[in-house]
């Protein structure tokens, strides 16, 4: 009687110790893609496009919304199961502010802050090279054609 349980629970403990650990994810949310693969990377994983929303944006500079570890075991070659390192990203392609009409990250997220940011700087620059150039007209002498 004893053996029987004997031999189930060292078949429980064996199926326990061969399932592998599981790897933690490095905290990749919140960065373009581009980087976060390469993040994934270093720390020995495979990034694989889990979901994708929007389409303004190319793959690489998509913001990685999520990431967790992939659930699936892969067989090796002789058909065992071994630990998987794929790990699993959420990507969203929309620009990279929203804008009226135009989908896109929150200007109060991290990428959504700095997007914004980049973009009242473009607009002050503009400004700025508008108003000199203006200034050079206006302080360009005119001779009147009499």
């Amino acid at each position: 009687m004893w053996t029987g349980a004997a031999i189930a629970a060292v078949a429980a403990g064996t199926a326990l110790v061969g399932a592998g650990q599981a790897h933690a994810v490095p905290d990749v949310v919140d960065r373009p893609y581009k980087d976060a693969k390469k993040i994934i990377q270093q720390y020995g994983g495979n990034a694989v496009v889990a979901t994708r929303v929007g389409s303004s944006a190319d793959e690489g500079n998509c913001l990685v919304t999520n990431a967790w570890d992939a659930a699936v075991r892969r067989p090796n070659s002789r058909g065992r199961p071994v630990s998987n390192s794929d790990v699993m990203v959420a990507l969203n392609c929309n620009a990279a502010v929203a804008a009226p009409g135009a989908p896109g990250n929150s200007a109060m997220s991290p990428v959504g802050r700095d997007a914004k940011a980049e973009q009242q700087r473009q607009q002050a620059k503009a400004a700025r090279e508008a108003a000199r150039l203006e200034e050079q007209e206006l302080a360009a002498p005119v001779t009147p054609d009499n």
